[in-house]
């Protein structure tokens, strides 16, 4: 889907649209490659779950108001965007709490 909306906003939609087409589909990338990381680096299933997550709510909400539908849309999107920080914030915890942890 981000690199769909990515292409889109790049050669097919101008102005705003083309700029909520971009953003939201760099974030959406960017969080989908950190979800899998995670999963796949130490197993960490919440961190991932809320990049997912927000990167849907995020991204979703910008590809809706880009594709016309209404703005009170954006009003959504910052929950997304807190989605993802508590998803950065989850994942910074746990690794604080590996370096701690005594073996």
């Amino acid at each position: 889907m981000a690199v769909a909306a990515g292409a889109f906003g790049a050669h097919g939609a101008s102005g705003q649209a083309a700029e909520w087409l971009r953003t939201g589909a760099q974030y959406q990338m960017v969080h989908a490659v950190a979800a899998l990381a995670v999963l796949w680096l130490i197993d960490s299933r919440v961190p991932s779950a809320l990049f997912l997550a927000g990167g849907l709510g995020f991204a979703g909400t910008l590809y809706l108001m880009a594709l016309g539908l209404p703005r009170w849309l954006g009003a959504v999107t910052p929950i997304g965007g807190l989605l993802l920080i508590a998803g950065w914030l989850w994942l910074g915890w746990s690794a604080i709490r590996l370096q701690v942890r005594p073996d």
